[in-house]
């Protein structure tokens, strides 16, 4: 309601290239011209006066000869030149000539028309002459009674702003504002009504609340959102009213408006703490989220409960709401299904986490074979991670979580498949129990993999886990109905052959015979250096891999064929079975290699790929000893030095605080000073006019509040403050022009519209005239106000797969020499977390202790969701001392030219550390 209270202008865009007319011909406009005439000399008038010209003369004749006729753009004009127009004498004292115009719009208060009565009274909220209002109270009394409720409230506004100006002239406005009050049935005018009762009279406004509380939820949302602030003013000044009010507040949360019902359910929360009404507030949140259609108010409405989560004795409560809460992810919008799904998780207890699962579950198989949307995939990903999560946390849910997710590791979509693998690999790992579910799940789904990365992990899986017989003749089967017919190399040569004879195709040479590495021929047309690749639908998976050249699953499948025939021969104990499963292992990792040799394939075979799958075909000589396993942990606290171990304080706890996030952080010194830090000085001490900004940097905008100083003994007029921007920077509206007496001071704030996080350059100068000085605008140029890029990014954390997944899909890079005055690897890369607001994605235990280099990535999110990935790759020259300089690269990659430009200027300027 602070808005009532400031002053409303009239702002008239005004041509800089008008010729100003000569008084006489104004007057002669004024006196003789056609509506039309008058109508532009009147406008003229207004501007001229707006400009600080003196018009005396013209007074009387805008008196006599415009202000009787009833055109209504002359009538919106006169109310214009009415509130600029000097109305006293140089003394003080008011004009004669008032009086007439005092009665000109006391008749005008008794127009037939409505319009011409309701603009009269909106006029009349602006003057400040309590001797022109005074003889018109009594018209505007009469105008609470008038018929059209256009007129009625705005004589409500006159009556309030007169009474808050001159409480004199109306000293029972309260009462008489109260009883219009009770007889009025208008929406808009018992809203002003009400407004007024609550500045002018709020004892007044409680005893009128009190009468009609139990109507309250018929009333417009225009005066139920004015009855809810004030029940939040009162009973926070005067907590022993809160069960006085507090049954209004429950009514309110039933409004048919959205506005109404999100201001009762916050003013719910803040004025009891009991299960009942949290419970009210969130259903009523959850209502707001499910119905509204506007993302941007979803999204706002879920940050509210997530606040009120934050709460200790509401989080109980919100849990029994999950259910309504997961109501939202019927939503599309991707990002309200994320902050749903969070808030869910954040929730989850042994109570609800059954019910939690079986939806989570229903929403995964919607998503099946659906493509109508862009973000299904994405939000298959987010599902099947809170799936993850809550198997993890509740082992007993697994069981029933994982025949689902392993019908996606046939999806196409890699990503997700993906998530639904590391589940697998985790879960199997985890939870004995479940192995044989697993396996079994496994082998059903396995012919269906169509990503040869997916392929792998699940090659893996079933040579680590399969430990019985007859899963591992099942693998082998599974192998075999993956891989098709062998020998490969002969079985695709008799189907090209066969196709060529079923179309007829005559060879325009003779086919030759060669020789491969492996001793084997191989046949080749003329036609062609390679053969036809034949459609992938007509392939098996494992051989379309091998056919389009991907031979690193080849070196993964003799792998784990190796483990299951190891595995086999120790568990069967017939000589006959054992080389039976070996040879096949064999045959398998030979016509594989074969393939590799020929020019079947897209792409030959690697030497790495070979060497391994020939290590795998070798039979082990004799057994070795090994003393010590490859993957056995290294003990690095016999590598801390003596001071260390000698501290007071209690490493494990430290290290424990450090991952769980609870390590303290040094405030600001002096909040003050942060303050100070932004205000920015534009023009010198010298100049005639000062100023200075302050630069308040909000999420989507930028605040300028502008101190302007007349340091001249002149007025200044028309002082305007004329501002452009360079980047990405938008101004919203330009500040009106002000008049600046002698040594005064002015405020001015400009608005900046924010588009994308990239440095932003703001620069502009003061125009303005000098009373009765003849030469041109003078001006003062501005200093340049540089927007920092550190005020829009946040630190984030991602997934390495996702890092990785960025990392390759952006376009922009920008690459950064280090070049620092730092000799200590870990405190440059502090430095430079500090400096971007990036975060490290590198652990902190991969990064300790001392070593000559270092690699790190980091990662940031702007707010307008843009990401920032960075690589730190540093080195200390150890050969040439302990005081030798840091070098190295730190690689920028972002989606945007700007984001990653600006995040490099960023770390260019502050690479080197001040010494004190």
């Amino acid at each position: 309601m602070t808005a009532t209270r400031n002053v409303c202008y009239t702002l008239i865009n005004v041509p800089m290239d008008m010729e100003p007319p000569s008084e006489v011909r104004l007057k002669m406009d004024l006196e003789k011209g056609q509506i039309k005439a008058k109508t532009e000399a009147l406008k003229k008038v207004i501007i001229m006066i707006l400009n600080g010209e003196k018009l005396p003369g013209l007074l009387m004749t805008i008196i006599r000869f415009v202000l009787p006729l009833q055109d209504h753009t002359i009538k919106k004009l006169l109310l214009v030149f009415w509130e600029i127009v000097p109305k006293t004498t140089p003394d003080g004292k008011l004009l004669q000539e008032m009086i007439l115009v005092c009665d000109a719009y006391r008749k005008d208060l008794q127009h037939p028309n409505e319009f011409i009565r309701g603009s009269t009274l909106r006029f009349l909220c602006k003057l400040k002459e309590a001797e022109l209002l005074e003889p018109l109270m009594p018209a505007i009394r009469a105008c609470l009674e008038h018929r059209h409720s256009y007129v009625r409230r705005n004589a409500v506004l006159a009556i309030y702003t007169i009474y808050r100006n001159f409480e004199h002239l109306i000293p029972d406005a309260p009462e008489l504002i109260r009883n219009f009050l009770v007889n009025e049935k208008d929406a808009s005018c018992k809203r002003n009504a009400f407004m007024m009762l609550i500045h002018a009279d709020q004892n007044r406004a409680l005893d009128f609340l009190s009468t009609c509380i139990d109507q309250v939820h018929t009333f417009g949302d225009i005066l139920q959102l004015v009855i809810v602030e004030l029940i939040y003013k009162v009973c926070h000044a005067n907590p022993s009213e809160r069960a006085r009010f507090i049954r209004c507040i429950y009514n309110l949360l039933q409004s048919s408006s959205p506005a109404v019902k999100y201001e009762a359910a916050g003013t719910l929360v803040t004025l009891s703490n009991a299960p009942t009404a949290i419970k009210a507030a969130a259903q009523c949140y959850i209502d707001l989220i499910i119905k509204e259609s506007d993302n941007n108010v979803k999204l706002i409405v879920l940050d509210r409960l997530i606040e009120l989560k934050e709460h200790p004795t509401h989080e109980r409560v919100l849990q029994d709401l999950v259910m309504d809460i997961l109501r939202v992810l019927s939503a599309p919008d991707l990002e309200v299904r994320k902050k749903t799904l969070q808030l869910a998780l954040d929730l989850i207890s042994s109570r609800n986490v059954e019910e939690l699962v079986i939806v989570l579950k229903k929403e995964v198989i919607k998503t099946n074979n659906v493509t109508e949307h862009e973000d299904t995939d994405r939000y298959r990903q987010l599902l099947v991670r809170t799936l993850h999560t809550c198997s993890v946390r509740f082992p007993d849910m697994a069981a029933n979580v994982i025949p689902v997710l392993m019908e996606f590791l046939s999806d196409s979509n890699e990503a997700a498949a993906a998530d639904v693998l590391e589940f697998i690999r985790e879960a199997i790992q985890r939870f004995d129990s479940l192995r044989p579910l697993i396996i079994e799940k496994m082998l059903e789904v396995f012919h269906a993999i169509r990503a040869v990365k997916i392929y792998r992990g699940a090659l893996w899986i079933l040579g680590e886990y399969c430990i019985t017989k007859d899963d591992i003749q099942s693998v082998m089967t599974e192998v075999r109905r993956s891989l098709g017919e062998i020998p490969i190399v002969e079985n695709e040569i008799k189907k090209e052959l066969g196709e060529v004879k079923a179309g007829d195709e005559v060879m325009t040479a003779p086919v030759q015979r060669l020789v491969t590495e492996m001793g084997t021929y191989v046949t080749q047309s003329a036609l062609s250096s390679s053969w036809p690749s034949k459609k992938e639908e007509d392939r098996p998976p494992l051989r379309g891999f091998l056919m389009d050249g991907n031979f690193y699953v080849a070196a993964s499948l003799a792998t784990t064929l190796t483990k299951l025939a190891l595995r086999y021969v120790s568990l069967v104990q017939d000589k006959r079975k054992q080389n039976s499963f070996v040879a096949e292992s064999m045959l398998i990792m030979s016509t594989v290699l074969h393939l590799g040799k020929s020019v079947l394939p897209k792409k030959p075979i690697t030497d790495d790929d070979v060497d391994r799958i020939s290590l795998c075909l070798k039979k082990e000589s004799k057994k070795r000893s090994i003393a010590v396993q490859a993957d056995d942990p290294i003990f690095f606290m016999q590598l801390t030095a003596k001071n260390e171990l000698t501290s007071k304080e209690d490493q494990f706890q430290l290290s424990l605080l450090a991952a769980m996030g609870n390590t303290q952080r040094k405030e600001a010194a002096d909040a003050l000073a942060s303050k100070l830090n932004k205000v920015t000085q534009l023009t010198g001490f010298s100049d005639p006019v000062y100023a200075e900004a302050y630069v308040h940097v909000n999420q989507y905008n930028i605040v300028l509040d502008v101190l302007v100083v007349n340091q001249t003994s002149d007025t200044l007029q028309n002082c305007t403050l004329e501002l452009a921007t360079l980047g990405d920077l938008k101004l919203v509206e330009k500040p009106s022009p002000l008049t600046l007496a002698p040594h005064d001071f002015a405020n001015i704030k400009a608005n900046i519209k924010v588009a994308s996080t990239e440095n932003g350059i703001i620069f502009g100068n003061i125009v303005y005239d000098v009373s009765g000085a003849g030469s041109d605008r003078n001006c003062v140029v501005l200093s340049d106000i540089h927007i920092d890029i550190m005020d829009y990014i946040q630190p984030a954390s991602c997934t390495d797969a996702e890092f990785r997944q960025m990392w390759a899909e952006f376009e922009w890079e920008n690459k950064v020499t280090v070049n620092t005055n730092m000799t200590d690897l870990n405190e440059y890369l502090q430095h430079i977390l500090k400096s971007t607001n990036m975060k490290c994605l590198t652990p902190e235990k991969a990064s300790s202790g001392f070593c000559g280099f270092m690699a790190a990535n980091l990662y940031a999110r702007s707010i307008f969701g843009e990401d920032a990935l960075a690589n730190v790759s540093i080195e200390k020259p150890i050969h040439l001392g302990p005081d030798a300089l840091l070098s190295g690269h730190i690689r920028i990659r972002a989606k945007s030219q700007g984001m990653a430009l600006s995040l490099g200027d960023k770390l260019n300027l502050s690479q080197k550390k001040s010494r004190t």
